[in-house]
């Protein structure tokens, strides 16, 4: 699986959503799935599922699907 497929898997688990709306549309909030608690969770699945922990100030800006690529590029996640 590519680390694209597994991005797009923690979203899919995460928020209990289809494929179709893991895309570059959706942002923080955009979806009532996507509230805090639900931001956490994601967040908690990417750290599990890259083995990284991600740096408090990356969580907060981590405010898009397509922002969240950029933010794991940091890691040495290409996405």
């Amino acid at each position: 699986m590519s680390n694209l497929e597994k991005y797009n898997q923690a979203f899919c688990a995460t928020f209990g959503v289809e494929q179709a709306l893991v895309n570059d549309a959706l942002v923080y909030q955009a979806i009532p799935e996507w509230d805090s608690v639900g931001h956490m969770g994601l967040i908690a699945a990417l750290e599990e599922m890259f083995d990284i922990m991600l740096e408090t100030e990356d969580i907060i800006d981590f405010e898009s699907y397509s922002h969240g690529k950029v933010i794991l590029k940091k890691y040495g996640m290409i996405i």
